[in-house]
């Protein structure tokens, strides 16, 4: 299977980060640093530049080798994770059913609703948005 690196709007990364979404950074993970002056800037989690850096206080992201600039690391709190289309239908899980195009993109999932399972469509300009919606929808239906 072919990984897309397609993201999601920033609008719909805060909705998930604020749904109670968490990232655990892995290498190829897209993400913004809530500053200022690095507003727009999207960075890529790489081994070979940035590296995720665990310890018992929290992860930090760790730049190397930037001696062009003056960001050698920041708190995870104060990035903005930007999950891609695979991360995405991977956080639904079992009730991913389909993804498909049509004036927009739309996926359905299938979710518990009281008795039975129904389908549900989540429609979006952009496949990552359809996915991200889909999450925050079984996000919002797991906290009741």
């Amino acid at each position: 299977m072919t990984t897309t690196t397609t993201t999601i709007s920033t609008d719909l990364a805060r909705r998930l980060r604020a749904a109670g979404v968490r990232w655990r950074p892995a290498s190829g993970d897209r993400f913004l640093v809530d500053a200022p002056e690095l507003a727009g800037e999207v960075f890529t989690l790489s081994e070979m530049t940035i590296e995720a850096r665990r310890y018992a206080t929290g992860t930090v992201l760790a730049f190397n080798g930037t001696t062009e600039w003056a960001l050698d690391s920041v708190m995870i709190e104060r990035t903005l994770w930007l999950p891609r289309e695979d991360q995405l239908r991977e956080l639904l899980g079992g009730t991913f059913r389909s993804l498909r195009r049509e004036d927009l993109y739309v996926v359905t999932t299938v979710v518990p609703e009281g008795s039975r399972e129904v389908e549900v469509e989540h429609r979006a300009p952009e496949a990552a948005d359809a996915y991200a919606l889909a999450v925050l929808d079984l996000v919002g239906r797991a906290a009741g």
